[in-house]
């Protein structure tokens, strides 16, 4: 697996980058509370969700219904840097939540959705992302990931599930919609404006940060014949022509547009596609990175998902919801720590 060869090369990247820092830092500067911040924003990809535990940790008063979790890529990259500080130490604020959309992010405060422990009277609204992280000109670096929910996924996903099962194509229902609803191209162009001016909003937050746009894995595999059409654990009732479509239609798309906005700022784009191909949904266990709309998750991720009307209790499964299994967290933190290390080095 690509993330277990790449971490000796990585340990070389953070020895070396951690000798030039060593050697440009003026004697006698560094101090107790000298370090750098990180912020690391995002939707569920990067939450976590059901890998690893929960953070908090299950029962916990501060439980905010963001479903982070300790196998997320940023808690992996962040137990990273503290085995290998770059030039100092870095403390890490992850602020990620599941279901976030663009405006979760600097404009509109979020009601998360978590499954796992909702409370009596639901969970309580969260403020922007920007304001939980607390961006501010000490802030060194800022992670962000985010979408997918915009686009959104979510809606666009049960129209394939829906017209699969009818043999109709989710494809054309997008490219030509009926009145009232926004073709796929029409919503790529408003998540690029989105995505413009949030990123506009953590650089005023964050004046002296480096900004690193992170993009999403491969979740549809090269070969849409490499899907069983009707298994639970990958697309479902989605056709091979439907999967296509997602995959070049509407990811690659998402992942371009998050590059182009980032390029505007001068901001890195962090890749996630090219490492993770062959390693999408419909690929065996033990290969995939991304779990099916049921799919192995830790004992306290319930098998069926509110306002949804799957159930994986049946297969023995849980309600992964097509999301990045602990692999595709760990392929996902070598590509992040990386990207981390060089900004921090140029900072």
């Amino acid at each position: 697996m690509r993330h277990a060869v790449s971490r000796p090369r990585i340990r070389a990247l953070a020895v070396g980058l951690t000798l030039a820092a060593a050697t440009l830092l003026p004697a006698g500067s560094a101090g107790a509370t000298d370090q750098y911040e990180w912020a690391a924003l995002g939707d569920s990809f990067t939450a976590g969700v059901f890998v690893g535990d929960p953070q908090p940790p299950l029962g916990d008063p501060s439980q905010d219904g963001c479903a982070r979790t300790s196998a997320s890529y940023p808690s992996l990259v962040a137990q990273e840097l503290a085995a290998s500080p770059p030039g100092k130490s870095v403390q890490m604020t992850n602020v990620a939540c599941s279901s976030a959309v663009i405006a979760n992010v600097a404009k509109v405060k979020q009601t998360p959705i978590s499954p796992v422990e909702i409370p009596a009277d639901g969970w309580p609204a969260v403020d922007t992302q920007i304001k939980r992280a607390g961006l501010d000109s000490e802030t060194d670096v800022v992670t962000v990931a985010i979408g997918g929910n915009s686009i959104p996924f979510g809606d666009i996903f049960p129209k394939c599930l829906e017209q699969g099962a009818l043999d109709g194509s989710c494809r054309d229902y997008f490219t030509n919609p009926p009145a009232g609803v926004e073709s796929i191209q029409q919503r790529l162009t408003r998540v690029r404006g989105e995505y413009i001016e949030m990123l506009a909003a953590v650089h005023k937050a964050a004046p002296n940060a480096k900004v690193l746009a992170v993009g999403y894995p491969t979740i549809m595999p090269t070969d849409a014949t490499d899907c069983d059409r009707g298994s639970l654990t990958e697309l479902g009732e989605t056709t091979h022509a439907d999967v296509d479509w997602l995959r070049d239609g509407v990811l690659k798309p998402l992942n371009k547009t998050i590059k182009q906005a980032a390029s505007f700022f001068g901001d890195r784009y962090v890749d996630i596609a090219s490492s993770s191909e062959g390693h999408d949904v419909c690929q065996p266990e033990g290969t995939k990175w991304i779990e099916g709309i049921c799919g192995d998750a830790a004992d306290y991720w319930p098998t069926t998902f509110p306002g949804t009307d799957v159930d994986c209790g049946p297969i023995g499964k849980h309600a992964t919801m097509i999301h990045p299994n602990a692999a595709g967290h760990a392929n996902t933190a070598v590509e992040v720590e990386r990207a981390v290390r060089i900004a921090l080095h140029h900072h």
